[in-house]
């Protein structure tokens, strides 16, 4: 396990160990960034949150939920976080913060099957 990675809950059942996703210096590493004082503090970022700030990078672009999955990820197995992933995009997308694409065309997030695309909503 890496230095500041926590195994920590998703909720009371605990069936999940992604409550909160831990971002640390990842991003500055992967691109190969120099690291300052303010990279190196490890902080713990609710899943929904994360979604948010993965679409926000895409700059308009729809992602697939293991493109998110690996974004929040980095180098840990990502194949965990999909199902919570989507029970995230599903309440994201009832609030209106983000909206589910099936065949490039807006899902009702109560009821979508099959392969799936998450997006910020436009505004037109």
């Amino acid at each position: 396990m890496q230095a500041g990675i926590l195994p920590l809950r998703c909720d009371s059942s605990n069936r999940s160990p992604w409550p909160a996703v831990v971002l640390a210096a990842a991003p500055a590493i992967r691109h190969g960034n120099d690291m300052t004082a303010s990279d190196s503090t490890v902080s713990a970022v609710p899943l929904d949150e994360a979604i948010l700030k993965v679409l926000t990078t895409a700059h308009g672009k729809t992602l697939s939920p293991p493109e998110i999955a690996h974004a929040i990820a980095g180098e840990r197995d990502w194949h965990e976080l999909l199902v919570p992933i989507r029970r995230a995009a599903v309440t994201l997308a009832l609030a209106g913060r983000l909206v589910i694409y099936r065949k490039g065309k807006p899902v009702d997030p109560s009821d979508f099957r099959g392969v799936y695309r998450l997006g910020l909503p436009r505004h037109d």
